[in-house]
């Protein structure tokens, strides 16, 4: 087959899914948004690549507006004919669209279906959801007006697509209601690259290079956005200013970034360490560099959102500390399998308190970090994945 992946965020593990398809004897092209700011993974050229594989970045004309809702819906719709066009200049078997904002997805759908070609749905989030959350927030009376017309769209959307690929079992009650027949529901939970994560020493290159190689330190590396509720950072720095042995480091960008960057400097805080998203490569170093890696989502993401991050931090054989909807897939992950410690986001004593325990019990840190990378070794089998993923596409 000819098979086009499209992951909006050009996060890790699906451009991993590419390779692996494409190891398996099928063409395909995998695209995503260079204009979108959040960690990419390793999309460049690397020399095993087979023949029958590419990756490239889809550019806006300006820089991508996030957060001004009628600029970003008129880039969202310049997008949207990217992908009409890669659509209609490649002529896929199938398509496979992971993150894609839902406006351009519908035309990448219509475009997918002149074509005559299927269409998987990797559903990643209920997107409908965060955005009435947001809008209804920002402007409380039109705004339940657009939850209601991206909720319509998402539901045609997924209705129309030939398969849908969900990231946890939570999805199904919303899917079956919206009219999803089961045939057409599959469960992948998201996974991350197991082989490009290997486990570091504490003191490697880049803790050394950022004079924290002996310090004890929280590491938060990812996106900070709307979901994400900056201030429990800037909360767990504030608890531990006086003491010398800690440090709080951050690897973000954007508004949240900004936000602590201006509380840093009003509170005088040189604990807490902020630094702007880093090439994948060293990735797995600055996993390392941490004692606890930390990871936070807004009660109202509720089942809806899984963050990634989670479980790349799992490779790093590190325990995790999570202020996180306790619904949430993440934290029953991570409380199942004794990876971490896990505690509502509203409850600041209780991510204090966690820290506590983590910076004082290095035979409780041991033991969690083992288990997360255990469980990272045991189910984060590409080739079992991608043998799954290609019976899906094929259908």
């Amino acid at each position: 087959m000819h098979i086009l992946v499209h992951d909006y965020s050009g996060h890790p593990f699906q451009v991993q899914l590419s390779r692996a398809l494409a190891d398996r004897g099928h063409q395909v092209t995998h695209l995503y948004s260079a204009s979108f700011q959040t960690p990419k993974g390793p999309l460049q050229p690397r020399p095993d690549d087979p023949p029958n594989f590419a990756a490239r970045g889809l550019s806006l004309r300006r820089p991508f507006s996030k957060h001004r809702y009628l600029v970003r819906l008129r880039q969202e719709l310049e997008y949207g004919g990217y992908l009409r066009q890669e659509v209609a200049r490649l002529r896929p078997d199938v398509v496979l669209s992971s993150n894609t904002p839902l406006n351009p997805q519908a035309t990448f759908l219509r475009a997918t279906r002149r074509r005559r070609a299927r269409f998987v749905f990797w559903l990643q989030d209920i997107y409908s959801t965060a955005i009435t959350s947001h809008m209804r927030r920002t402007v409380p009376i039109v705004g339940t007006e657009i939850g209601r017309y991206y909720r319509r769209l998402e539901r045609s959307l997924l209705q129309r697509s030939d398969a849908v690929v969900a990231i946890t079992e939570d999805f199904s009650t919303i899917l079956d209601s919206w009219g999803i027949e089961r045939t057409r529901q599959h469960v992948v939970h998201n996974w991350a690259p197991l082989e490009d994560l290997p486990v570091h020493p504490k003191r490697n290159a880049w803790a050394r290079s950022q004079g924290i190689e002996s310090t004890f330190n929280f590491v938060y590396s990812g996106t900070l956005g709307l979901k994400h509720n900056p201030d429990l950072l800037l909360q767990l720095a504030l608890r531990f200013r006086n003491d010398p042995r800690v440090r709080v480091v951050v690897v973000s960008e954007g508004l949240g970034a900004s936000w602590l960057e201006e509380r840093k400097e009003q509170e005088g805080l040189d604990n807490l360490l902020l630094l702007g998203f880093q090439p994948f490569e060293i990735l797995p170093q600055i996993l390392a560099s941490a004692d606890a890696l930390l990871a936070i989502l807004e009660p109202d993401a509720g089942v809806f959102s899984v963050p990634s991050k989670v479980l790349t931090y799992l490779c790093a054989q590190r325990p995790l500390l999570l202020a996180v909807p306790p619904q949430n897939l993440a934290a029953r992950l991570v409380t199942d399998h004794r990876a971490g410690l896990t505690v509502p986001p509203d409850d600041v004593p209780s991510l204090l308190n966690a820290a506590e325990r983590l910076l004082s019990d290095p035979e409780v840190r041991n033991r969690l970090g083992f288990n997360a990378r255990a469980y990272a070794e045991k189910r984060f089998d590409i080739d079992r994945l991608a043998r799954r993923f290609e019976r899906i596409l094929t259908g």
